[in-house]
């Protein structure tokens, strides 16, 4: 078994007898948990101090090894949740459904609550930052250890950075404390994290043996006379949030309620009105809200009598505790079996409504329960492998699954912790001319950097088939000139996420205003390089009070004279021609890959270097890589740019490369000039990537 030491902590990998842990010490020392000692063992082995288990998103008793960790080692074990208004709100927002995400968190609370009682302990319940929560515990019980999941996305790392700092003040008589970081390992990986394959081509040939879920532990009695704190109503946790005191004065915050589709059928997208129309279409959204939260609990608790999975008023989401959510993934996986049971017939009904292509039911269904953690990706994978061989007499087809349900579930959570590994690895991998950090959206996780300390804000888009290094040769020497700069891999792209999804002008746009509102915080000056360019002059178009100015380079899009209003959509579905197409288009992509892209830069193929070219190809291996293809087909670029950027002209740039091989840029250059009164235009000597010669104007 290798042990792998990074600069920040120190990780042991996982193998069939031993779970994934790291210590973050104070000061740091090296420690190992057996199965072994985790399911019993001997009491030397015990430790007498007492252990905090800080549940954050990992909302189980179930297939829970910092629980089973904490049980074996501790004599005294404290379960707590913290109500903090940071994590709340990150959950919520990187999540769908707000208002139902709260609900689902209550009830998922609720219920492991009642599982630790049944397990003999308790959760204790604390409201406000939980670096403070945390602390007040430590003195009161002189814990000597915290044990928490460890987080890949950056706004959650920091507070577990934060909750370290204030951990050091502390005075215990015996030893500071330490905070012990725990996974849960789906491959039993005897490497460095660092040495694993970039490819997930390369990583499945490794052939890595899968480990196994893990039951609960039975936990030892807490007899310390400790306020456990009272568990929220919806209404209680909805005025809790609301009085976040960090939450943004500014009111273009509350853009994310809106939908770019619907906004654009409302007629002619006017940049002075468009503002305030948002804002007050908000503040009556967040009335009725208000009116209808005080009716949420008693749905949710008349669901849960009637053993619905879909616990919350709305009824979108998989919800509850652990067990039942586990009745839905079996109801889910059996979807061919048909049944008479009205909560696996719901599950049925559901699963039909939101198939709105192969397999993307699963992560839309339970997607929320997977991120909260109420179940684990390694036991949704048990499950779906189980029946798999009810149904084979014992056998797994070296053909692929026997029906679509059991591939939808397995191949989401394959592709997840694919994700979640390559995302961990950038944030242990001080490599490379650029700090990555992860954000997580819709429950995807997206990779973004940013540089710059100080001055205007400035977010770069990059196009199909790229990443945020796109820009690598730009965002330095603009942060340099006094910017503060924000660079994004697009969902589908690069090492962000690739999910089952139907991708579309329309949600690019909207993970962009997303970003720009969680991440950012504030009005930027927006920069997008070909398609990345039409998804910026949809932010411009629809939200404008979150752009300074617009710089698009060799952008996608049209000129249309006299466009007037956006025509009715048509739903769009991938189509039988799409899937072929994207099957066939991706071997030639791989096979004609350096030509291709070489072809792009006719005078300058020194920018089509290696490592562009290696990230292009390992990119196309990723899983869902065939799913993001499938969207060149149904892309929609028919709102023209005059249309999207009527006002906002006197705050665009346009540059325009004249041997840009893609485009026929005298004529599109003649066509902006004539129709776009106020822009600017420039035209470089450059190509389809002018990245080195680009002058980031903002204004």
């Amino acid at each position: 078994m290798s042990l792998l030491t990074f600069s920040r902590f120190i990780l042991f990998s996982s193998s069939p007898n031993f779970l994934s842990f790291h210590r973050r010490r104070l000061p740091r020392s090296l420690f190992r948990f057996s199965l072994a000692a985790s399911r019993g063992a001997e009491s030397s082995s015990v430790d007498d101090g007492v252990a905090v288990l800080w549940f954050k998103q990992d909302l189980r008793i179930d297939d829970h090894p910092g629980l089973v960790a904490a049980a074996s080692r501790h004599r005294t074990v404290i379960p707590l949740y913290v109500f903090d208004r940071r994590i709340l709100s990150r959950m919520l927002h990187c999540l769908s459904y707000s208002d139902e995400m709260l609900e689902l968190v209550l009830v998922a609370i609720e219920d492991l609550r009642e599982s630790l009682k049944d397990q003999g302990s308790n959760l204790m319940i604390r409201f406000g930052s939980a670096e403070n929560a945390i602390r007040e515990i430590v003195k009161e019980v002189k814990a000597t250890t915290i044990l928490a999941e460890e987080e890949v996305e950056h706004e959650l790392r920091k507070i577990i950075d934060t909750m370290q700092e204030a951990l050091a003040s502390v005075p215990l008589p015996e030893r500071s404390p330490e905070i012990v970081m725990w996974q849960t390992p789906f491959y039993d990986i005897n490497k460095d994290l660092k040495d694993l394959p970039p490819s997930y081509h390369d990583f499945m040939k490794l052939q890595l043996p899968m480990t196994s879920p893990l039951g609960p532990p039975r936990l030892p009695p807490v007899d310390m006379g400790l306020d456990w704190g009272p568990l929220p109503s919806i209404a209680d946790l909805k005025q809790f949030m609301d009085g976040n005191p960090s939450k943004s004065k500014e009111d273009w915050t509350s853009i994310k309620e809106t939908v770019a589709e619907k906004m654009l059928l409302n007629g002619p997208v006017d940049q002075v009105e468009v503002s305030n129309t948002l804002i007050r279409g908000v503040e009556s959204m967040n009335s009725t809200g208000r009116n209808q939260i005080n009716l949420n609990h008693e749905q949710t608790q008349r669901k849960r009598l009637q053993k619905s999975a879909f616990v919350t008023s709305k009824g979108n989401l998989v919800g509850g505790g652990t067990n039942a959510v586990l009745n839905a993934l079996n109801a889910y996986l059996r979807y061919l079996e048909g049944t008479s049971r009205d909560d696996w017939q719901e599950v049925h009904e559901k699963l039909r409504e939101n198939e709105s292509r192969d397999g993307a039911s699963f992560s839309t269904l339970f997607g929320s329960a997977l991120s909260l953690g109420i179940i684990s990706r390694r036991t949704v994978y048990h499950e779906a492998i189980k029946y798999e061989k009810e149904r084979n007499a014992g056998f797994l087809s070296p053909f692929g699954y026997s029906a679509a349900a059991i591939a939808a579930a397995a191949d989401a959570v394959f592709s997840m912790e694919w994700y979640w590994l390559m995302a961990l690895k950038s944030q242990i991998n001080d490599e490379g001319p650029f700090s990555v950090r992860i954000w997580r959206w819709n429950g995807y996780l997206i990779q973004y950097t940013v540089v710059g300390h100080e001055g205007p804000a400035v977010l770069l888009v990059h196009g199909f088939g790229a990443f945020f290094e796109h820009y690598r040769d730009n965002i330095h020497p603009i942060a340099d000139r006094g910017k503060r700069v924000w660079a994004i891999t697009l969902l589908g792209f690069g090492t962000s996420e690739k999910p089952n999804v139907f991708y579309s002008e329309l949600m690019w746009a909207e993970l962009l205003r997303d970003f720009i509102i969680q991440v950012v915080g504030e009005p930027v000056h927006l920069v997008g390089n070909s398609i990345g360019g039409y998804f910026v002059a949809i932010i411009v178009g629809l939200w404008p009070a979150l752009a300074k100015s617009v710089v698009l380079i060799n952008s996608a899009g049209n000129v249309i004279p006299g466009y007037a209003s956006v025509p009715s959509p048509k739903e769009r579905r991938t189509s039988g021609a799409a899937w072929l197409g994207a099957r066939l288009l991706l071997p030639f992509l791989r096979l004609r890959l350096p030509s291709i892209v070489k072809n792009c830069y006719p005078t300058k193929m020194a920018r089509a270097d290696d490592r562009l070219l290696n990230e292009m190809l390992r990119s196309s291996y990723d899983p869902g890589a065939l799913v993001l293809l499938e969207s060149i087909f149904s892309f929609d670029l028919s709102i023209p740019l005059n249309y999207l950027l009527k006002g906002f002209n006197e705050r665009v740039l346009i540059i325009q490369g004249m041997k840009d091989p893609i485009s026929d840029s005298h004529s599109r250059v003649a066509m902006l000039r004539e129709h776009f009164a106020g822009i600017v235009i420039k035209e470089l000597n450059a190509e389809h990537d002018i990245a080195p010669m680009m002058s980031c104007q903002t204004k």
